[in-house]
């Protein structure tokens, strides 16, 4: 079965809890259709770029899939009827990633960036 990230953002005004509710009925199509829920991942109350429906932040949820494309559409077109969801994109994916998103993993760009640049100041 081929492999899916889904990123959706649901509305500010709900709490993490609705949100985590709203995402295990995802999860639920996904299961329903023999899929399989690679990683779940909660980045939180963000701020978007520009306002979206008069909104200006939102609560952001990873989710990586393996599962068949008719059950994607089907999660899909759920994200598209709820009225907590705002925006959702899904990508194909060639192979699984390991560890956490660059969104979750701070530490570890914030140790290459500082080594990049001491490397960078002793070459100078």
């Amino acid at each position: 079965m081929p492999y899916y990230e889904t990123v959706f953002i649901a509305r500010q005004d709900l709490t993490e809890a609705q949100v985590k509710d709203i995402t295990a009925s995802f999860e639920k199509i996904i299961k329903d259709a023999s899929g399989k829920i690679h990683k779940t991942e909660f980045w939180g109350l963000r701020n978007f770029a520009y306002k979206i429906n008069k909104a200006r932040k939102g609560h952001y949820v990873l989710l990586e899939l393996e599962t068949e494309a008719d059950a994607l559409h089907e999660m899909e077109r759920q994200m598209r009827l709820h009225e907590d969801v705002v925006r959702y994109q899904s990508l194909r994916l060639e192979e699984l990633t390991d560890g956490p998103s660059v969104m979750m993993d701070k530490g570890g760009r914030d140790e290459k960036s500082d080594r990049n640049y001491k490397d960078k100041k002793e070459a100078a």
